[in-house]
């Protein structure tokens, strides 16, 4: 099977579970062509490493003077239906609608080749897809995909609601490598960011404003009001200065350290103590199972389809949005509690293994791509 996987390249979610399944998906055997304007955030070094790719092909730019403002759908689907005729896709998995299922489309109107399946993330519903500027474009997107997929059910049942189209949505969760994601025990690599009378608690987005990153710093502070305690923050994004700026304001930037993206985030993770993400919407919370995998209990909002990864009062606690004296309150009865702690890390272990382990989730897409390609 030839497979095109077309995705945002940075350290968003989506773009990171594309690249994990082009990976996962090459190492079945399978023949991977990415698509993007860059290199996949996850993908680093590994283009050709087993054999038969996965491969990666840059989208060109082009500016013209006519041109107000650049047509990233158009240069993805040039690009991908090249792609498509040089190595005979069988099909595209585009990771987005917008603009990326749309590219793919039109990519297969051109070539009358490879099937095209979309993975609907989050804000391509909620935020971007909904504004009235791609609602309609959105809408065609799915209900011209030959097979649309949601990474949660609340994501699924969101996209009917907003879209109000009445197809065929497969729920196929996010996974999680619990090889890779798992806790270091090494006090070391821990005593590079904290004292061992400290707790470690650490944040990982895009910084976004629906990642709601000054709440993790007024969270913070109060925390480290009631017992030593030290922040990361990794990644980077429109909302860093601002979360910059509220830790100078409290007082706390001695404590707080932003470290910015780099894609082996699980070395952060397997030495953390505590994972906070009070996001305003959140499709399904990736970096919450990553976390999760690590043994370490999550505080997060209950927004969007967190619910369906971080279980209240059994791997982490879940609060409204904005409510940061319950996700401080939550995150003090955690850290306070030895017990209460171990257990829940545990138990976030345990769900990631036999909930969300690759050997789980990968074997659903694979079925759904040759569903895809039946005659």
């Amino acid at each position: 099977m030839k497979v095109g996987v077309l995705c945002h390249s940075g350290a968003g979610g989506s773009g990171v579970v594309a690249t994990e399944l082009g990976l996962e998906v090459a190492r079945a055997g399978h023949e991977v062509h990415f698509v993007g304007a860059s290199v996949p955030f996850r993908l680093g070094g590994h283009p050709g490493l087993f054999g038969r790719g996965p491969y990666f092909h840059q989208v060109s730019s082009y500016a013209y003077a006519l041109f107000e403002q650049p047509y990233p759908e158009l240069s993805a689907a040039n690009a991908l239906t090249e792609v498509i005729l040089e190595h005979d896709l069988d099909l595209t998995h585009a990771h987005y609608a917008i603009p990326h299922a749309t590219a793919a489309i039109h990519a297969r109107a051109i070539t009358g080749r490879s099937r095209v399946i979309t993975t609907l993330h989050g804000t391509d519903v909620t935020l971007v897809g909904a504004d009235p500027s791609f609602l309609h474009s959105t809408r065609h997107a799915i209900l011209k995909s030959d097979m649309v997929t949601a990474v949660s059910k609340f994501l699924a049942d969101q996209t009917r609601d907003v879209f109000g189209v009445d197809v065929p949505i497969e729920v196929i969760h996010n996974f999680v490598d619990t090889d890779r994601f798992r806790r270091n025990p090494d006090p070391t690599v821990r005593a590079r960011f904290a004292h061992p009378d400290e707790a470690l608690i650490v944040h990982v987005s895009n910084f976004r404003p629906v990642k709601r990153a000054t709440d993790v710093i007024e969270t913070f502070a109060r925390v480290a009001s009631e017992l030593p305690a030290r922040l990361l923050m990794i990644g980077d994004g429109p909302e860093r200065v601002a979360a910059f700026e509220l830790a100078q304001r409290l007082g706390v930037i001695g404590r707080v350290q932003f470290l910015g993206s780099f894609p082996e985030v699980q070395s952060v993770l397997g030495i953390a103590d505590l994972f906070l993400l009070p996001s305003s919407q959140e499709s399904f919370g990736l970096a919450a199972l990553e976390a999760m995998a690590c043994e370490v209990p999550v505080v997060a909002t209950r927004a969007g389809g967190i619910p369906e990864v971080v279980l209240d009062g059994v791997t982490g606690a879940l609060a409204g949005v904005g409510d940061v004296d319950t996700m401080a309150h939550a995150a003090l009865s955690i850290l306070r509690d030895r017990d209460t702690y171990l257990a829940m890390g545990q138990a976030a272990r345990r769900r990631a293994v036999e909930h969300f382990h690759p050997s789980l989730i990968v074997p659903q897409y694979l079925q759904a791509y040759a569903q895809l390609l039946q005659p």
